[in-house]
């Protein structure tokens, strides 16, 4: 049988898929471009129009997240937000009996929950050491970046294992290469590299089931607090920041991570990346797919080989 130019343009027609975390950022991309691959998408976090988490965004929602959705989705597949504390078992459960109830079905689990860098001063150039930060502010990012995750997989993986082929990705900031070597602040190091080693661990109990997990990072991202937050740009002038951050050159869109993420969910060998770290940089060369300047950014390459060896920011070769 042939495929048609739908199904080529759509390649997740038919298939459910749970966002973890979608408010924003890299979540929210990948809840728009997996409904334009068809995917019927559950768009979930705390920060709704009658409610701010403690991110403290008012600009951003799951319902305008949903609404996104459903207008790269054309007639396909759908956005549909439901306001969800991942910290709160019974509302995840809550969520993953509506996605029963409804759907019948699980394919595609994102664990894109974050929010800890509100009780991080991640651009402070002198980083305390452990004993020295705020405990409790600590133990927060630890619930926020890992407890979260757990939560819902515990709670959606039931779900998804009932079908062969499901996709589990767990999002965080930087391969396990890159993450090798201490990223301080101690609390977002041990919150970043966790999500790693959950993907090789739940992989391992997954693939009896026929499913996958993987973790995906983007590189320096250009999310929302980014761009109007930390450099007083836009997505149309965001050059304009490398006058102050000149390896901010390298930086990529949200649909860069969110376009790998289709790719992996649309590839019928999926399982060949089973409980491995993975990069949109890395997967674009895979896939062949572009950020939507049509580059391929490569950031964690840059980083290492450029930035971290005090070289002049200079991506050519990287995007």
């Amino acid at each position: 049988m042939e495929t048609t130019a739908q199904e080529t343009a759509q390649p997740l027609k038919g298939k459910i898929a749970l966002v973890a975390g979608a408010t924003r950022g890299a979540g929210r991309a990948m809840a728009v471009e997996l409904g334009r691959a068809g995917a019927t998408v559950y768009a979930t976090g705390r920060t709704t129009r009658e409610h701010v988490s403690e991110v403290g965004r008012t600009t951003e929602t799951i319902e305008e997240t949903a609404e996104l959705v459903d207008a790269a989705a054309g007639a396909s597949g759908r956005g549909i937000a439901v306001p969800t504390d991942h910290l709160e078992p019974e509302q995840v459960r809550a969520l993953v009996d509506r996605i029963d109830r409804e759907q019948g079905r699980l394919d595609i689990l994102v664990n894109d929950l974050w929010g800890g860098d509100v009780h991080l001063d991640m651009g402070s150039s002198e980083q305390p050491n452990m004993w020295e930060m705020d405990l409790a502010k600590g133990l927060r990012v630890m619930r926020l970046g890992i407890e979260s995750h757990i939560v819902t997989s515990h709670c959606a993986l039931p779900l998804l294992v009932r079908n062969r082929g499901g996709l589990l990705v767990e999002v965080t900031d930087g391969t396990e290469e890159s993450n090798r070597d201490y990223r301080r602040p101690f609390f977002y190091d041990l919150a970043k590299t966790t999500p790693i080693r959950m993907a090789r661990d739940l992989g391992e109990e997954l693939k009896e089931y026929g499913c996958t997990a993987v973790c995906l990072t983007p590189g320096w991202l250009r999310s929302e607090a980014m761009l109007d937050t930390a450099f007083h740009v836009t997505e149309e002038n965001w050059r304009d920041a490398c006058a102050q951050a000149p390896h901010f050159a390298i930086s990529e869109s949200p649909t860069y991570v969110a376009r790998a993420l289709v790719a992996l969910a649309a590839d019928p060998e999926v399982a060949r990346w089973n409980g491995r770290s993975l990069s949109s940089g890395g997967l674009a060369q895979e896939y062949g797919f572009t950020d939507v300047d049509g580059s391929a950014p490569d950031a964690w390459r840059y980083i290492t080989e450029v930035e971290q060896a005090g070289k002049p920011a200079d991506v050519t070769g990287y995007r």
